[in-house]
């Protein structure tokens, strides 16, 4: 089905890359001068268990421990609204029996009766480094299978540049966290696993339906306009899916708690990110490399003599 419309996409791709390359130079400059917030997952730290006998008020709690030096505390109900999980980064010139009396002494001083302390964990700095060796490995499997799967079902100028709006999304993605100093933690690494599969999805469905428009276009168009004309017909699938995806997300992102913040931030930038790469970026560099219309013309069959009488 061909759509009506028919906005010249390619006319922008140099303005695309400029606006592309500026948010990519700046993920990398910032990767090297201030790195990556890192949360306990990755950096050690402690974990303790509260339990009250009525709802505790986390924000009465966070503000309380804020004020007395644990600024990078994270804070969840668990379970229910009367038990709370608090997760702490490494904390310097203190035991652990002391730091665990402290905590305890802070929270229960911001709710209106005291609770318990049910369990405490310790996470040190070696089970975080095994997460971010973990993590990396995760990314790299996951890079690596997609590049077989396009490499085989596509020409290598689209494959190739699929490959290269995947990195484009994932370091720009990532690199918004740099910028701004949010938590990376496990939640986050999980939303960029996530939108690894998204973003190539979406660059998929637009290939699929350049090489159809290849197949049943007339001769004397352009690869330009074809392009153009693929775009233009996936367009409307391509802003419906976009959008459930980030209203949903975006619900998450204001009423899902601190606990899953990081995840639908990650996942809104990356949607927007992935949404806006399949149409400017996956195409407009298989046009730069020479894609033209025999790369994507199927293979002409030998015609086959037969010598029987």
């Amino acid at each position: 089905m061909t759509s009506a419309r028919h906005i010249d996409f390619l006319s922008k791709r140099k303005i695309a890359f400029f606006f592309s390359g500026s948010l990519l130079l700046i993920s990398v400059i910032s990767f090297f001068a201030k790195g990556l917030d890192l949360g306990i997952d990755f950096t050690g730290g402690s974990v303790y268990e509260m339990h009250y006998n009525q709802a505790a008020d986390l924000d009465k709690m966070r503000a309380t421990l804020e004020q007395e030096g644990f600024a990078d505390a994270n804070l969840q109900h668990f379970g229910s609204a009367a038990d709370v999980l608090i997760r702490l980064k490494p904390v310097e010139n203190i035991s652990q029996k002391e730091l665990s009396e402290k905590v305890l002494k802070v929270a229960n001083s911001s709710q209106a009766q005291p609770g318990e302390m049910r369990r405490v964990e310790f996470v040190g700095p070696q089970v975080g480094e095994d997460l971010i060796n973990d993590g990396g490995l995760a990314l790299l499997f996951a890079f690596i299978g997609i590049m077989v799967y396009v490499s085989v079902r596509f020409e290598w100028k689209l494959s190739l540049s699929a490959i290269a709006a995947l990195f484009h999304d994932t370091i720009i993605t990532i690199g918004f966290f740099s910028v701004f100093g949010w938590e990376f933690d496990m939640t986050v690494l999980s939303a960029i696993l996530a939108l690894i599969g998204y973003s190539i999805n979406d660059t998929i469905v637009v290939y699929d339906r350049i090489r159809e428009t290849v197949h049943t276009s007339r001769i004397k168009e352009s690869i330009n306009e074809i392009v153009n004309t693929a775009l233009n017909d996936t367009l409307s699938r391509t802003i419906l899916t976009s959008l459930t995806v980030f209203l949903t997300l975006l619900a998450l992102a204001f009423l899902g708690g601190k606990t899953i913040h990081g995840f639908a931030i990650a996942m809104l930038i990356g949607v927007v990110k992935g949404t806006y790469s399949s149409i400017y970026i996956a195409s407009s560099l298989a046009l730069s490399l020479g894609l033209t219309r025999e790369d994507l013309m199927p293979p002409a069959k030998d015609n086959v003599v037969d010598d029987m009488p």
